[in-house]
């Protein structure tokens, strides 16, 4: 499978956009949901504890959205799904995969005192499964209006052979020398 550089850089800026999105309707959905979680901070404070944290945690969080969205763009062509439906499929079966890893940040995040319990947390759950969803349909929306083909031109017509009389055009029955 080769991989066409032009459509992975637009699919990872399609990510990176999408993840730009995700990333500043948090404080809205923290408080649609009731809950803390916060994707930045889990990323930025899991980089570092100084007060820098939000920009990494920004600057993570939109590599992750690019990485994402330039394996997509390649991969999406290829599902058996309705364009519509790719990203919101991807990026939701992805939240479904590494879900249960959330465990391990409970357990092993260095600010894992400052952030909200994930894995048994519902609200948290389904601010993933939203926020996957939110990302997912962008994603597949800008991708696809990034990557869309050209239409492709017909062909020409072949040069007409014969004439309106139904007899042929006589260049084409000299034979050329």
């Amino acid at each position: 499978m080769a991989i066409d550089y032009s459509r992975t850089l637009r699919g990872a800026i399609a990510g990176a956009l999408a993840a730009g999105v995700w990333a500043a309707q948090m404080p809205l959905d923290k408080r649609a949901f009731k809950s803390d979680f916060d994707d930045v901070a889990l990323l930025g404070k899991g980089l570092t504890r100084t007060d820098a944290w939000p920009a990494a945690g920004w600057a993570l969080h939109l590599q992750n959205g690019a990485l994402f969205g330039a394996a997509y763009a390649n991969l999406a062509p290829r599902m058996p799904l309705p364009s519509w439906a790719r990203g919101p499929v991807a990026a939701s079966a992805e939240n479904l995969l590494t879900w249960p890893l959330t465990v391990l940040s409970d357990r092993l995040h260095p600010a894992r005192k400052e952030l909200p319990e994930l894995f048994a947390n519902p609200r948290a759950f389904a601010q993933s499964a939203w926020r996957h969803l939110l990302f997912g349909v962008l994603l597949g929306e800008i991708e696809r209006r990034l990557n869309e083909q050209e239409p492709v031109a017909p062909p020409p017509s072949p040069v007409a052979t014969a004439s309106t009389n139904g007899h042929g055009t006589l260049a084409y029955a000299i034979p050329a020398s």
